[in-house]
């Protein structure tokens, strides 16, 4: 396989524990998606994959993600830019900053936070069992003028 790496990336291994099978382009998306820094969008992951593997078709990449999704392997965001948004799904909870500017998606987490969601929710008479965090923002030393 074209930039093949002898060490599986935690998505592969995922994948595998699962039981779903593996192909050699399933296996160049899972590393692209592992190694992401950002939230990349499809065409984000398709052109990271076919510079490692150019055989690979958006198709392929548009049903792997749909599978890794389905399988509870990747999430999918829609923050508001008018396309999805993919990242790895994780054991460890955090919330989502959004740019409006620029795109950039910064995660965080903030234990005052979490704790007031609780605190709301059984106010309301309510246990707390998930919640998706995203904030819209621009840079505090934007020249766009502030909304009031």
């Amino acid at each position: 396989m074209p930039g093949s790496q002898t060490n599986s990336s935690r998505l592969e291994l995922l994948c595998e524990q699962r039981g779903l099978r593996m192909t050699d382009q399933r296996r160049v998306i899972a590393r692209v998606l592992s190694d992401a820094e950002d939230h990349p969008d499809v065409d984000q992951v398709y052109r990271r994959a076919t510079e490692i593997d150019p055989r690979i078709s958006i198709a392929t990449v548009y049903r792997t993600l749909r599978l890794f999704e389905e399988a509870n392997i990747l999430e999918r965001h829609d923050f508001r830019d008018g396309r999805a948004r993919y990242e790895e799904t994780r054991e460890t909870h955090h919330d989502h900053l959004i740019d409006t500017e620029s795109g950039n998606v910064v995660e965080f987490q903030n234990a005052e936070i979490e704790a007031l969601q609780h605190k709301i929710a059984r106010e309301l008479g309510y246990e707390l069992v998930g919640h998706r965090l995203e904030l819209y923002a621009v840079p505090l030393n934007s020249k766009r003028p502030k909304k009031s």
